[in-house]
């Protein structure tokens, strides 16, 4: 059987090249070039290669589209990082201001972080059905990731989210590998009460109720998340998180009563918020009407929609535009400068990519021989795909904004660790989905080899 280990390689090497010639056109535009950048690129290239030989060791038979996506779209996070590094010196030129400290070697270093993970992730989970042994244990370490910014002197409170930790002059957002830990958190448990979730009590205008024991588990987690609304005022992983578990849970249950009673929680639950809390008001009416304060509350909204007006169909072009002018460019509305300087065709190519990460998450989620497994890798894929949809759809002012960072894209170490780490629990699963069957003669001769699994 073909482990197309060969073109993984190929994608990969066109991965770093894409991010390669972003960096060249950024250099090109703007009339900036330095040794330290292309140190930062060849190093780059060398971790992704030792990666690809960890994946060919570890999973020779995982998808050989994941980790180049991702490489991909990480290389053209650190191309725009690096430009909007540019424009951050420029700026303080022209204002006679201290020179920044550039953010894309940072960024870099967050990367081999990631790229360690992975590579551990890949080393010490062998099969990823073990992970189900510690199902109660990822959930109490991701309730306990979640709130742990709340803590005092070690939590940080920055732009009116309490979501960072701050350790010897380090900042890090724990949330973020709390959804990793929630999502085998949901995978396990509901793996075994799939069947006792799925029974029907009656039937509502053809659509079948569970019973009301049953409700338990979601009310749990819409509180849970209404609580990191309250005490963290962070909207964007309150909704990620209750969306993660409505999927996983339509997913092993199969009903989509389930599905309808979510949405009207959502729903009562955002009613709520838009009542109570000032912050959730602030940002419903800024995404109806962002003009009405363009200079003040929809300041950033309106910028993004400019960049993506001036970007047009095929943008200004790498280092020509001005994604600088939208406040938070380099985390939050990274999509938007990225859009104004690739205009609509370099979007469309860039949630290509994200498409195909989450078609291939799914794909190996059917694959998979084990329920389990199943659960999981929808789980995980549903993390990148839904946190992408809330981000690309805040800056473009079709939900509501949410200070939640885009997956590979975005400046930010936490987030990128967390995604790697994602990447390499889709490998794996996606390597034990495609990996051929031992035939009966196989399993004996391992068995007298006394190798028995």
């Amino acid at each position: 059987m073909s482990t197309r280990r060969s073109a993984e390689l190929a994608l990969l090497v066109g991965a770093w090249l894409l991010g390669v010639f972003a960096w060249i056109l950024v250099d090109s535009a703007t009339g900036e070039s330095s040794f330290g950048g292309w140190t930062s690129l060849l190093s780059a290239g060398l971790l992704l290669l030792i990666t690809h030989a960890v994946v060919r060791w570890q999973t020779p038979y995982a998808d050989p589209l994941l980790l180049p996506s991702a490489a991909a779209l990480n290389m053209l996070g650190l191309a725009m990082i690096h430009r909007l590094d540019i424009a951050a010196t420029q700026r303080a030129i022209s204002n006679g201001s201290p020179m920044p400290t550039p953010d894309v070697y940072l960024q870099l270093t967050w990367m081999l972080v990631g790229l360690v993970s992975f590579i551990l992730i890949l080393t010490l989970v062998t099969d990823h059905r073990k992970l189900q042994r510690f199902t109660f244990t990822a959930g109490f370490a991701g309730i306990a990731l979640l709130f742990l910014p709340l803590l005092p002197f070690i939590g940080t409170e920055i732009n009116g989210a309490q979501l960072w930790l701050n350790f010897l002059g380090f900042s890090f957002q724990p949330g973020e590998l709390a959804k990793v830990a929630l999502t085998i958190f949901f995978s396990g448990y509901l793996v075994t009460r799939r069947h006792t979730l799925a029974l029907v009590h009656k039937k509502i205008l053809g659509v079948g109720v569970p019973r009301g024991k049953d409700l338990g588990p979601m009310l749990l987690v819409w509180f849970a998340a209404l609580l990191v609304l309250i005490l963290e005022r962070d909207l964007g992983t309150s909704l990620l998180l209750f969306g993660l578990f409505i999927v996983i849970l339509y997913v092993a249950t199969g009903r989509r009563s389930w599905v309808l009673i979510g949405g009207v929680l959502l729903t009562v639950g955002g009613a709520l918020a838009y009542r109570t809390f000032g912050h959730v008001r602030i940002r419903f009416d800024v995404w109806l009407n962002p003009f009405a304060d363009a200079n003040d509350s929809g300041f950033q909204i309106v910028q993004s929609l400019y960049g993506f007006a001036n970007g047009g169909i095929f943008g200004t072009g790498w280092g020509q535009g001005y994604p600088q002018l939208v406040p938070f460019a380099k985390t939050d509305f990274i999509t938007s400068a990225l859009g104004e300087e690739l205009g609509l065709m370099g979007m469309i190519a860039i949630l290509l990519l994200f498409a195909i990460v989450v078609e291939r998450g799914a794909r190996a989620a059917v694959a998979t021989r084990d329920p389990f497994g199943n659960l999981l890798a929808i789980g995980l894929t549903t993390v990148i795909g839904l946190q992408t949809f809330i981000v690309v759809g805040g800056v473009t002012r079709l939900v509501p904004l949410t200070g939640l960072t885009t997956p590979f894209l975005s400046y930010g170490g936490s987030s990128l660790v967390a995604n790697y780490i994602i990447i390499a629990l889709l490998i794996r699963i996606s390597n034990a989905a495609r990996a051929p069957e031992l035939s009966d003669a196989e399993l004996v001769s391992r068995q007298v080899g006394g190798i028995d699994d």
